[in-house]
C-alpha cells in the first residue's frame, strides 16, 4: 500500500509540469513605450522591468507567456474584450478601477512627478502650474488626475499616445512639465538631458498592480502567489535596482508581502488569509 501511494505521488508529481505545459500560452500586454517598464528591443520585441517581472512569474506559475505591446489607453479595453488574461503594464490601483477588475497587491509603489525642461523654473507648489500645459500619456492614471484637476489648479492638459511623445512635448516647449510616475519620470531624465525630474505629489502614492477581467480570481492568486514568491527571494527587488537604478528599502512594495489577496482596502480585496507557496 506505501509503495503504491509513493508511486502514485511520484507520478502526479511527473505529471504536474507536463499539464503546465499542455496549457495554452498567458497572454498579457504592455504599453511598449513606457521606458523602463517596457520599450523597443533592436530585435523588435519588448524590454524592461514589467516584462522582465511577468516573464519570470509565469515561469513560476509555469506557463509560456506572450506580451504584446500597444498603446495604453487601449490595453484595459482589450483586456475586458477577452485578448488578454491579464495586463503586465504597471496600472495605478485606484478605488474606480478597482470596481470594475481585479487588481493584484502591488509589486511596486508609484508616486505621482512631474518633469520639467531644464532651466525652467521649478514647481514649488501645485499652484506654480496656474495657465501652463501639462503633457500626460493617454488613458492613465497620470491623465486622469490631471483632466480632474485642471480647473482647480488653472492649467491645461495635452493627451499623447505615448509616455516619450509627452516626455518630447516638454522637451520642445510645447508643454510646461510632464506628469507621470516616479519611476519613469526618473528613467526619461537618464535618457534625455534636456529633461529633469521635479515636484512629487507625496499624497499620490498608491500600488501599482496587474489587473485582471473581473471573474478571474483563480488566476489572480497564481498570479500573486508567484509574485510574493518573488518578493520572498529578492528577484523583485533585484531587478528593481536594475531597472530603477537604487535598491527598494526593506518596507517597499518589491519587499511587502501583503495579507490576503489584492491590494488592501480595496474592492474585490480578499482578507483570507493565505501563505505563498513557494
Amino acid at each position: 500500500m506505501r509503495r503504491s501511494l509513493i508511486a502514485a505521488l511520484f507520478c502526479l508529481a511527473l505529471a504536474g509540469p507536463a499539464l503546465a505545459q499542455g496549457q495554452p500560452p498567458l497572454r498579457c500586454a504592455v504599453d511598449g513605450t513606457f521606458a523602463p517598464h517596457a520599450f523597443p528591443t533592436l530585435q523588435g520585441g519588448v524590454q524592461g522591468f514589467n516584462v522582465d517581472l511577468f516573464r519570470e512569474a509565469a515561469r513560476r506559475m509555469g506557463r509560456e507567456i506572450t506580451i504584446d505591446s500597444a498603446s495604453f489607453s487601449g490595453l484595459i479595453p482589450a483586456m475586458n474584450a477577452g485578448r488578454y488574461d491579464f495586463l503586465c503594464a504597471p496600472v495605478t490601483a485606484t478605488a474606480e478601477r478597482a470596481q470594475s477588475m481585479l487588481l493584484t497587491e502591488g509589486y511596486l509603489y508609484t508616486s505621482f512627478q512631474f518633469g520639467i525642461r531644464r532651466g525652467s523654473a521649478p514647481i514649488t507648489s501645485l499652484e506654480d502650474l496656474r495657465g501652463k500645459a501639462i503633457s500626460v500619456n493617454k488613458g492613465s492614471a497620470y491623465d486622469a488626475w490631471a483632466t480632474q484637476n485642471a480647473a482647480r489648479y488653472g492649467f491645461t492638459v495635452q493627451t499623447y499616445d505615448t509616455q516619450s511623445d509627452a516626455v518630447q512635448a516638454v522637451v520642445s516647449g510645447r508643454a510646461y512639465a510632464n506628469l507621470g510616475g516616479n519611476t519613469v519620470v526618473r528613467y526619461a531624465a537618464t535618457r534625455t538631458p534636456q529633461f529633469v525630474p521635479d515636484f512629487v505629489i507625496t499624497e499620490t502614492r498608491a500600488h501599482w498592480s496587474a489587473v485582471l477581467p473581473m471573474g478571474a480570481t483563480e488566476m489572480r492568486a497564481q498570479l500573486e502567489n508567484a509574485l510574493e514568491c518573488m518578493k520572498r527571494d529578492g528577484t523583485i527587488a533585484r531587478l528593481s535596482q536594475q531597472w530603477f537604478g537604487t535598491a527598494p528599502a526593506p518596507d517597499d512594495a518589491e519587499n511587502t508581502v501583503f495579507p490576503g489577496t489584492g491590494v488592501p482596502g480595496m474592492a474585490g480585496y480578499d482578507p483570507t488569509p493565505r501563505e505563498p507557496r513557494c
